[in-house]
């Protein structure tokens, strides 16, 4: 016989109550880019281009932005279409501020998909619901825990936020492991849920401006996440699976990666833009080895490659795989993402030109 809740040992310590936050913490926020006139924009604009003249990571940030400047300009002589831009980033870029600039990419609809971690998607939410603050690197994890605060870098989540996320999307949950059974007493087949569809309902559900899923949602611009359980979205999943026992959830990577792989395959173009490493990365240039390779990627972090990671591969190793191209153009940017992607955006998407 199923059990009728999950264990009371993992309820207490993921839903630990937290302390109240010091009135003078600071919240989280990243850059307003409609907020920035046009002149400024200019001006940011040009002195991200002289950076090019310096050497080492400036010119590299420079190199950065001509080959996204040419992603953004590049189209199919015959059918017009333009690059197909994959923007992958790991959890921490969105609990930092870049979570506004990557919400000002899908607004305007500058990539066309996105794959990120399962932190990646729930932290955009959480952040609809409770703020994130700055902290300390160099807090003590064991005050902190004592207080129910979260630390991310120099970053501090409540834990009081996950609490309200799970009073948030459990009953989403219910709904669609509802729609999922009714499918099946309509035609005989419960309808399968994607991490992607997955994202997409909860963007819709969330119906607030300043969440990435949400423009996604509206712009339909997919969200792949093959690792969706490896997060709060997979504690909340994993407490849900208790209440909605004996049935659960259906939800299949394998139309996911499907998708994704079908839509390298069919772009005339494609293009790589990648913060952090791990499956994001990964995902993303295999999907591009199913058509022999992207024409041009970008990578921003600062891993290295003698332990032979994935994360710290420099663009040269993916050409070997066939990631990409002989001929492609590419960059790996040296420095920290809050640092260089503002900077490369700026003269870029948001430079107006």
């Amino acid at each position: 016989m199923a059990d009728s809740a999950p264990p009371a040992k993992a309820t207490d310590a993921v839903l630990v109550s937290s302390d109240p936050v010091s009135k003078d913490a600071r919240e989280v926020k990243g850059i307003d880019w409609a907020a920035l006139p046009t002149e400024s924009r200019s001006i940011i604009a040009d002195f991200v281009l002289n950076l090019s003249g310096q050497g080492f990571q400036s010119s590299s940030i420079g190199d950065a932005v001509r080959i996204i400047n040419d992603m953004r300009q590049w189209k199919d002589p015959e059918t017009g279409d333009g690059t197909t831009i994959f923007l992958g980033y790991t959890s921490n870029m969105i609990s930092s501020g870049l979570r506004e600039t990557f919400r000002y990419l899908v607004q305007h609809k500058h990539v066309s998909a996105i794959v990120t971690t399962a932190g990646g998607v729930e932290e955009d939410f959480i952040k609809c619901l409770a703020p994130t603050y700055h902290g300390s690197f160099s807090s003590s994890g064991a005050t902190l825990r004592s207080k129910g605060l979260n630390r991310i870098g120099n970053l501090v989540v409540p834990n009081n936020n996950y609490c309200a996320f799970e009073d948030w999307v459990v009953p989403i949950l219910d709904e669609m492991l509802q729609e999922q059974e009714d499918e099946f007493k309509k035609t005989g087949e419960r309808y399968t849920w994607t991490p992607s569809k997955v994202i997409h309902r909860l963007g819709k559900a969330i119906n607030n401006e300043s969440s990435v899923y949400y423009w996604a949602y509206k712009n339909d611009i997919p969200v792949f996440c093959p690792a969706l359980t490896d997060g709060s979205l997979g504690d909340m999943l994993y407490f849900h699976s208790f209440k909605a026992s004996p049935l659960q959830l259906n939800i299949d990577i394998v139309q996911d990666i499907r998708k994704v792989n079908t839509m390298a395959v069919r772009a005339k173009r494609a293009g790589m833009i990648i913060l952090g490493g791990g499956v994001v990365k990964h995902h993303i240039a295999n999907a591009c080895l199913m058509r022999n390779g992207a024409e041009s990627a970008v990578y921003i972090n600062t891993a290295q490659e003698f332990d032979g990671s994935d994360a710290g591969a420099r663009p040269d190793e993916a050409v070997s795989w066939g990631k990409i191209k002989a001929d492609g153009e590419s960059v790996k940017v040296y420095v920290e993402a809050t640092v260089a992607f503002p900077l490369i955006v700026a003269a870029t998407f948001a430079s107006g030109r």
